[in-house]
């Protein structure tokens, strides 16, 4: 397939994972595998979706804030754990097998859509939102964790933040979101340090690819989180099924 064509469905690709990475998480489920299929390694396919994760991050903050929606200190403390976790993360994705991390990657893709449709709802309107005392150490305890494995894959973390957020802290689906991209932010930039110090980034790529989800990840943040949830699980169903079953099968 002719190069700049290639570049174009790349960036088309980013600009739907930036919207689902901001109103819901997951989009990464269709970026990784999309840069596999151009030819990336999968550690470098890995590393070079960390540039768009990155800039999307910077818009959607953007995109919050001229809503009114500010990050705040709780988002940074988890952050900052979430930093620490990736670096452990990262390091693993850069020494695991190639194949092996197909393979890890097809199963994620399944378990985390799965989950996205049977994941459990939590009812908050009329509950208060804890951020502080044992509440806000039981989180960052648990964004360690989540910080680990968004270092080492990233796709489908948004979702688990999303539940953290409003199981553990009470936060209604905006303020979550908002968290989630600040701490998203703050923890690719540890991963994204592991990549770049072992070679394992195509720059071209990842900014073609920064260009799509930086837009979507803007267009997504401004517009009401709660609208377009159904559809995008629809599409990540169909979408993220093929890819697994292609990555698994290519191996």
């Amino acid at each position: 397939m002719n190069e700049t064509l290639l570049l174009l469905i790349l960036a088309g690709v980013g600009f739907v994972a930036g919207v689902i990475n901001t109103i819901a998480g997951g989009g990464s489920l269709l970026t990784l595998p999309m840069l596999i299929f151009m030819g990336l390694p999968p550690a470098i396919a890995n590393g070079t979706n960390r540039i768009g994760i990155f800039i999307q991050s910077i818009s959607s903050i953007a995109g919050f804030k001229s809503k009114g929606i500010a990050p705040t200190i709780f988002g940074v403390y988890l952050g900052i754990s979430a930093l620490i976790g990736s670096l452990i993360g990262a390091q693993i994705a850069i020494e695991i097998k190639g194949d092996l991390f197909n393979k890890i990657l097809a199963i994620v893709m399944v378990a985390v859509v799965l989950f996205m449709i049977f994941k459990p709802k939590v009812n908050i309107n009329s509950l208060v939102e804890r951020t502080k005392g044992k509440y806000m150490w039981i989180s960052i305890f648990t964004f360690f964790f989540i910080g680990i494995y968004g270092g080492f894959i990233q796709a489908g973390v948004g979702i688990f933040i999303l539940l953290a957020l409003t199981s553990i802290n009470y936060l209604n689906l905006v303020s979550s979101n908002a968290i989630k991209v600040l701490v998203v932010f703050i923890y690719t930039i540890g991963a994204l340090v592991i990549f770049i110090y072992n070679n394992q980034i195509n720059y071209l790529y990842g900014f073609v690819l920064a260009l799509g989800n930086a837009s979507g990840g803007w267009i997504a943040s401004r517009w009401s989180v709660k609208k377009g949830d159904g559809l995008v699980k629809i599409f990540l169903v169909i979408m993220v099924i093929a890819m697994a079953i292609k990555l698994w099968l290519d191996n």
